[in-house]
């Protein structure tokens, strides 16, 4: 024992293997033979001994509480936590196990329990530092951010070099967004431990918040060489690499990845795999391994005990961008004509500070309530919900920022909806069913969907009175010669892939008068995209960037352009409705995921499915067809104006009547009994609900 207490492990296991020998029943010998097994990280040999041990007196708290600590590096948290319960039933004041326990039903997503599991400790040793730090993790994920932020700065106070703490507290800034005060905090964390893995990633991600992704992919590279364990942040890291269209080692890191994800390693976040590979399958194994890490199901707050629906269903909208969003500029008309004799609308929003904003403001008469539970942990919003009986939980958000997926995970009600705000699957059984339609989600390609699906007869809502400004926009105004085709794309940075960015270098090859419109986030962008078109032999003064406008005039400015070309493997949504709502016909190439079929989805939704290609070189081939022969664009012109008001992509009021009728569906099992089965709504005028069949009817069938 004085050889372990020295750190002297080889010489102590010697030891303690002599005195096994001789004694095969000698409890401290295989005690703490186990406990050496442990320091190497030889778990399995030190489960068995510590066992083996306890099975000889069961009356000792510390082997317990080893036994826990093991279980805990093992990530076996259900043993760990009943091994620390035995402990402190036989050692009331166990401080270290009480603390140990909080830090375990952390793991567990148990934060309230964590919380007084560290209260206790602190009363046992009130000058407990870690547990103080503890506690502000607890309230941290319970959204209680002052609280986090005064616990964190209690265990600040008695340990002053305290670096992991300057870290939770500039990640506790970051969620306040005082993201100024986060980078000082995670840069004395860092001055304090140079190799500090977890600051470099916070600081990361704090730097992607502030659109500064240059220094945010320099710290995660930073962070994934100190630590390559770092849940989920090669994706990361790439990813912001993918916001500057930084493509310097894309495909080495991009295989990598792949590799990883295959491997079922928490390698990368849902979002960033969706413009990363264009595989439903792989998406979902993404969504699997964090979904399980990040929001696992839980039932700690019981039940959701399920009720008859009383004269109206009652549905719940969860979403952080009940604002000047995609989301909103979607769906805010469908709020507005929701039946209210059969349908009682409820909007949760939790995005915390949220700017009053016009929409926000026109949001707020559309829904009979109006709720704002930014300050609410998940449970009190579950709870909340539960109270209200709401029917129908809809997740707006899914894996997307300041989202909030363990609210389902907790069950806020019977029946939990996913639908727009993220492009694919939730991969976990929180989510019974994802909208679609047989474009995005083909016949026979359920498999990749952990949800049920409910498949109506064209996916994206939309809102009509989308306002378009007066503004006229000339070419000079874009600094552009009357005599160039203008092809434009202004989907975000981190949507253009190499593969996408090549089709569109072929493109301008092919038409000598072609110039490529592209939104600029920021000038590293610019910078990129240009020697990028270099490389292809494409003179970058041929790529011309455009900032942010204000919405109205960001709508108008589509009509001085001639053709939009869509992303892959993340296709525009909002940003096709709106190219298309000016009359710009948009290009798009059908990818084998959700989010590379949404723009397919869309042209079928205005009746422009020869605007849909299959492979790069159609994709090319149709461009340089379009660019080259006037009249054929005339006519797609001519059509798009004429479809516009008469087709389903703007009819507000058909794509709610069809939502509603599935919600319908869904209530109508439920209240039966029966659990989530998939329902497909035909495309006549007369929908009907069904069980999933042919799909011949569809407008979809032709792809």
């Amino acid at each position: 024992m004085d050889f372990h207490r020295q750190g002297k492990l080889s010489s102590a296991a010697k030891l303690y293997e002599e005195i096994i020998l001789d004694d095969k029943e000698h409890f401290g010998a295989l005690h703490f033979l186990g406990v050496i097994y442990g320091q190497n990280r030889q778990f399995e040999r030190a489960v068995e001994l510590i066992s083996k041990a306890i099975k000889i007196d069961q009356r000792n708290a510390e082997a317990y509480f080893n036994l826990g600590n093991v279980f805990k590096e093992l990530r076996r948290f259900d043993d760990a936590l009943a091994n620390y319960d035995n402990a402190i039933s036989l050692k009331r004041n166990y401080t270290e196990a009480y603390y140990n326990r909080g830090t375990v039903l952390l793991e567990l997503s148990r934060f309230e329990d964590a919380l007084a599991s560290n209260d206790r400790a602190i009363s046992l040793t009130p000058g407990f530092a870690e547990a103080y730090y503890n506690r502000g993790i607890a309230f941290l994920k319970l959204s209680r951010f002052e609280e986090a932020l005064a616990s964190n700065d209690q265990g600040i106070a008695i340990k002053l070099d305290y670096a992991e703490a300057y870290n939770l507290r500039g990640a506790i800034l970051s969620r306040l967004h005082r993201l100024d005060e986060a980078l000082v905090n995670f840069n004395r964390a860092i001055e304090l431990v140079p190799d500090l893995a977890d600051a470099y990633s916070n600081r990361g991600h704090t730097f992607m918040t502030l659109k500064r992704f240059d220094e945010a992919a320099a710290n995660y590279s930073k962070a994934i060489e100190l630590n390559p364990e770092i849940d989920f942040l090669i994706g990361s890291s790439l990813f912001a690499k993918m916001s500057n269209c930084d493509w310097s080692s894309f495909f080495g890191e991009r295989e990598n990845l792949r590799q990883k994800i295959e491997a079922k390693q928490r390698a990368c976040a849902p979002f960033a795999s969706l413009a990363l590979f264009d595989s439903s399958e792989l998406h979902r194994k993404v969504a699997e391994c964090y979904g399980n890490a990040m929001c696992a199901v839980s039932e700690h707050l019981g039940p959701n005990s399920s009720h008859t629906p009383g004269d109206r269903i009652r549905i719940g909208y969860f979403s952080p961008d009940f604002r000047e969003h995609p989301v909103s500029y979607l769906m805010a008309e469908m709020f507005e004509l929701h039946d209210r004799e059969k349908f009682e609308i409820v909007a949760f929003s939790f995005r915390d500070q949220q700017p009053e904003d016009a929409m926000r403001h026109r949001l707020r008469s559309a829904f009979d309530s109006f709720l704002d539970v930014a300050g609410k942990s998940d449970e009190e919003i579950v709870s909340l919900s539960r109270s209200l009986k709401i029917d129908i939980a809809v997740d707006l958000a899914g894996y997307t920022e300041n989202s909030r997926p363990r609210i389902f995970a907790i069950r806020a009600a019977p029946i939990q909806v996913s639908y727009i705000g993220y492009l694919g699957t939730s991969g976990t059984k929180t989510m019974d069913y994802l909208i679609s339609d047989r474009i995005i989600i083909p016949e026979n390609s359920e498999t990749s969907y952990s949800e049920k699906i409910a498949w109506l007869p064209s996916y994206q809502v939309n809102d009509s009175k989308r306002p378009v400004g007066e503004k006229t926009f000339s070419r000079e105004d874009l600094g552009i010669p009357d005599n160039r085709f203008i092809f434009c794309c202004f989907n975000t940075n981190y949507k253009i892939s190499p593969e996408t960015f090549n089709c569109w270098m072929n493109i301008l090859k092919f038409v000598d008068n072609g110039v490529l419109l592209l939104f600029s986030g920021n000038k590293k962008v610019e910078e990129n995209l240009r020697r990028e078109a270099q490389i292809r032999d494409v003179d970058p003064s041929r790529l011309i960037f455009a900032g942010s406008l204000p919405r109205d005039q960001y709508i108008a400015r589509f009509r001085c352009t001639d053709l939009f070309l869509d992303t892959l493997p993340y296709n525009a949504g909002t940003t096709a409705s709106d190219a298309l709502w000016a009359g710009l016909p948009v290009l798009t190439c059908l990818g084998k995921a959700f989010a590379g079929r949404v723009c397919a989805s869309v042209l079928v939704s205005i009746g422009l499915p020869d605007l849909i290609t299959r492979t790069p070189e159609e994709f090319e081939a149709r461009a340089t067809e379009l660019a080259t022969q006037p009249e054929k664009l005339t006519e797609i012109r001519e059509r798009l104006k004429a479809n516009r008001t008469t087709t389903r992509l703007f009819n507000s009021r058909r794509f709610t009547n069809d939502l509603e009728t599935a919600y319908l569906a869904m209530v109508v099992r439920h209240s039966n009994g029966l659990p989530p089965e998939h329902i497909l709504l035909q495309a006549e005028e007369n929908a009907q609900v069904g069980s999933l069949g042919s799909a011949s009817s569809l407008e979809a069938s032709s792809l």
